[in-house]
């Protein structure tokens, strides 16, 4: 997916309450990284995917602030909400009558927990609603396919929505499925890594590795060379959170993609209204 200049005012937003956060009354240094940013969209590539573009200006943003942790804070919060909820959706779940249909719609409304709309949706509101929009005859089609080939890669999205992530990749490992969870190489925005994934219980539920990327979405040219072949070869493979829809839509066919759609753009791409619960397949 390419960028759109809808996409430029929304990468402001994020930057300066990133900025905001971890260097608080700075002004100047939310000054400097703010101008930073406005600079390179004037040289910036377009047809480049908004994580790739979003991501080599964090990475630019080190030089002002030092390599840490931007929205660390964030994450750990929603970590932590996702731990102290985690029982009763568990048992929501395997209460209904579809337990794997209602661990995506829990796994889908997870993905609200995005810095770029923080504060914006409530998560939690919506877990009365677990299956409610998703294409139930495409889920099918992707549950009869992991079966098929015992085998699921998930591209994981964001701190928080990990945890919930946990709900389904349990239920797939009770039914024999080796699931394998990718997070983030290294810190950018509030997407999971591996201190994430170890946090919520992920490690101990199925193999977690890295895609290697340092972008809010799996941008293939960010990829380790080691998962760029986990990725070729695996059958089945589940994109979590629009990060990587942006990343991967027009690139890689045949993926599964599960996520909120939070903006306009991404609206107007994929045809569905904002705060739907998009389960889809690019054929």
């Amino acid at each position: 997916m390419i960028t759109y200049l809808d996409c430029l005012p929304c990468f402001l937003k994020m930057a300066l309450a990133g900025i905001r956060e971890t260097c608080p009354g700075q002004e100047d240094i939310h000054e400097k990284v703010i101008k930073h940013w406005a600079a390179g969209f004037a040289c910036a590539d377009l047809n480049e995917s908004p994580p790739s573009l979003a991501g080599r200006l964090f990475r630019e943003t080190v030089e002002y602030v030092g390599d840490i942790d931007i929205f660390k804070t964030q994450k750990e919060e929603a970590n932590a909400r996702v731990l102290e909820l985690l029982p009763m959706v568990k048992a929501k779940v395997l209460a209904s009558e579809n337990p794997l249909l209602a661990a995506m719609g829990v796994s889908i409304i997870g993905n609200y927990m995005d810095c770029s709309v923080m504060g914006e949706y409530d998560w939690e509101a919506e877990l009365d609603t677990l299956e409610h929009g998703l294409d139930r005859e495409t889920f099918a089609e992707f549950i009869d396919k992991v079966r098929e080939y015992k085998s699921l890669l998930i591209l994981g999205d964001n701190a928080g929505e990990i945890g919930l992530d946990t709900v389904l990749t349990g239920l797939l490992r009770d039914e024999g499925i080796a699931v394998t969870y990718a997070v983030r190489g290294k810190n950018t925005l509030n997407d999971a890594t591996m201190i994430d994934a170890e946090v919520v219980g992920m490690t101990g539920i199925c193999e977690v590795v890295t895609s290697g990327v340092d972008t809010p979405g799996t941008v293939l040219n960010r990829c380790s060379d080691e998962f760029i072949s986990r990725l070729d070869k695996a059958p089945v493979v589940l994109s979590k959170g629009q990060g990587n829809f942006e990343s991967l839509w027009g690139v890689k066919p045949e993926v599964y993609y599960a996520f909120k759609v939070k903006c306009p753009v991404v609206a107007e791409v994929t045809g569905h209204p904002v705060k739907t619960s998009l389960f889809c397949q690019e054929k």
